[in-house]
């Protein structure tokens, strides 16, 4: 039987409890970026340059419209993270087939070689966490995750999974 000060209830979850949460997640991710934060150093990049290269590789030929929808970022914040990575070689943008005015962007082998070295240790750790957990613990984290996300986001999980 769990130890009742050990495991929270679900059913009710004291401010400790909510709290713990919240720095569990702050310290998760600063150890899950630290590594990334390092080698964006190096070529004068920040987050904000590793969320682009990371969704541009994810979903080649994103619509810069899609990607700022992703994002949730101004035109602005991203035409300057956009610009400095097509300018510097990471990502190469071309139009649309349907729509010449579109933007589609993907990855060139500069960047896929960067978004790879970025992602390596990130996937081992997610990788090492989930086989430590088990699989009722993964299906509990992505219920947690995607809890916390807005509905317009959790709808991009929630569709894929049909």
């Amino acid at each position: 039987m769990p130890d009742p000060k050990t495991s929270a209830n679900p059913l009710f979850l004291r401010d400790e409890d909510l709290r713990q949460g919240i720095e569990l997640l702050f310290f998760a991710y600063r150890d899950f970026t630290s590594r990334g934060d390092v080698i964006l150093a190096k070529q004068h990049f920040g987050r904000a340059h590793h969320r682009v290269i990371y969704f541009v590789g994810r979903y080649p030929e994103i619509p810069v419209s899609e990607l700022l929808a992703i994002l949730a970022i101004t035109k602005q914040s991203l035409s300057r993270v956009l610009s400095q990575l097509v300018r510097e070689g990471y990502i190469l943008q071309k139009p649309g087939i349907s729509d010449r005015r579109q933007r589609l962007l993907q990855l060139t082998e500069k960047g896929r070689a960067l978004d790879r070295e970025l992602t390596t240790e990130q996937r081992v750790r997610i990788a090492a966490a989930y086989k430590d957990a088990g699989a009722v613990a993964v299906e509990g984290f992505r219920k947690v995750m995607l809890g916390i996300m807005d509905t317009r986001a959790r709808k991009r999980f929630l569709m894929k999974d049909k």
